[in-house]
């Protein structure tokens, strides 16, 4: 047990998740409603599973919780977003920045003109200011991605698919996030770089302790290394469980893993809604 665990129980007081959603309401121009009712968590250093379709609203919880969505025209307008036990509803991205929160959006966003050491030198920097350089950055990308050593002089719109998903990783992790939230970092590679990046971010979240959100439709693959997952359609949270509980619902076997041991028609199935777990 650690010190602060033992400190907790001393005094009683239970630690505040890294990332708390109180029935959240996330619309969008004022006039589109993108999610609705989401009560959610991330404990730290858990490893939190947001599944579900596209559409379904797991990118706008992402860019709410990291400030993005706020540039996009995006607003919590009923409910609230907690960091650290800190109201942080409708913050911009500089103040979720400034707190330890890191967003790899969706589509291996690198900077294609810039070589791969280039790249990385970005994780260094905050409002154009390098906020310190230290050898031990590039050593701690190179220790999770050692192909990325080889391609430092390569310009990063030449690397492959795979390696440029390697690439926003480290540089996100160069920046030494407390949160990392994570869209879709399946997308379009092939099965077994999916199971080598699932693999390496789960050794990087036990390894330096890092609480991460990951939002995909790769459902089998993301429960394979998360603690919690939730389970996104139609802008409301359907389903919640530990990852190795809900791996082995019907439901998720069903539309999420084409494993189902059970005879059903899509009439049939039914669909279940969560107990309210916030007051």
């Amino acid at each position: 047990m650690s010190e602060t665990e033992s400190s907790g129980e001393a005094t009683g007081e239970e630690e505040a998740p890294v990332v708390e959603l109180d029935n959240a309401e996330i619309v969008y121009d004022r006039n589109f409603l993108a999610v609705q009712g989401v009560s959610m968590k991330a404990d730290r250093g858990d490893i939190v599973a947001l599944l579900g379709p596209n559409g379904a609203g797991k990118s706008t919880i992402l860019k709410m919780i990291s400030g993005i969505g706020r540039s996009e025209r995006g607003e919590v307008t009923r409910g609230d977003v907690y960091y650290e036990g800190e109201k942080v509803t409708n913050f911009q991205t500089k103040e979720m920045v400034d707190r330890g929160v890191t967003h790899i959006l969706e589509g291996r966003r690198v900077f294609p003109d810039l070589t791969v050491e280039e790249n990385l030198r970005c994780g260094l920097y905050r409002e154009g200011r390098r906020i310190r350089y230290d050898k031990s950055d590039y050593e701690l990308a190179f220790e999770y991605f050692p192909q990325l050593e080889d391609l430092l002089d390569v310009q990063a719109g030449y690397t492959s698919g795979g390696e440029q998903q390697m690439l926003v990783i480290a540089r996100a992790l160069i920046h030494r996030p407390n949160l990392l939230l994570l869209d879709e970092p399946s997308l379009g590679l092939a099965p077994k770089l999916v199971q080598d990046i699932y693999e390496t971010l789960r050794e990087i979240n036990r390894e330096e302790e890092i609480t991460m959100i990951i939002a995909d439709q790769n459902a089998q693959r993301t429960l394979e290394i998360a603690d919690y997952g939730y389970v996104l359609e139609n802008g409301q949270i359907e389903l919640n469980d530990p990852a190795d509980v809900l791996v082995n619902r019907e439901e998720i076997k069903e539309f999420y893993l084409g494993t189902s041991s059970e005879e059903s028609r899509y009439s049939d199935i039914r669909h279940y809604k969560i107990r309210k777990r916030y007051t």
